[in-house]
């Protein structure tokens, strides 16, 4: 699991909009217990479309936003998968394994991952 990385996005968000715990597990229909558990990044990201929409909801985040995309992302990559609609784009989920056995052949370090993150971003 990508550590606690969806879960401190969870809380820094809560925070923002001065919600308690408790009033976004209530919003998100969430069980309190559980709603720490995923921002403290000891219950891993839920996969199912429908909670993950009441998260978005609860946080208030406009879909196709930039957050709303950051938690979708953070949450897949927490559980070892690629966005979903990523893998719907025919184009690119043709292109993965090309990045994959890439990035397998020739590891990164974190500098040039950084730099292909930024270039990517300018293309």
């Amino acid at each position: 699991m990508v550590e606690n990385e969806f879960g401190a996005f969870l809380k820094g968000r809560r925070a923002a909009l001065r919600l308690s715990l408790r009033g976004f597990a209530q919003r998100a229909g969430l069980d309190p217990g559980n709603a720490s558990r995923l921002e403290r990044g000891r219950a891993a990201p839920p996969e199912s479309a429908e909670v993950l929409d009441r998260i978005v909801a609860a946080l208030e985040l406009r879909k196709g936003s930039r957050d709303h995309h950051r938690l979708l992302d953070l949450a897949a990559a927490a559980r070892g998968r690629i966005p979903e609609d990523l893998l719907s784009d025919d184009a690119v989920a043709a292109r993965l394994p090309v990045l994959f056995r890439t990035l397998r052949s020739k590891p990164l370090t974190a500098e040039q991952l950084d730099r292909l993150i930024d270039a990517v971003r300018k293309a």
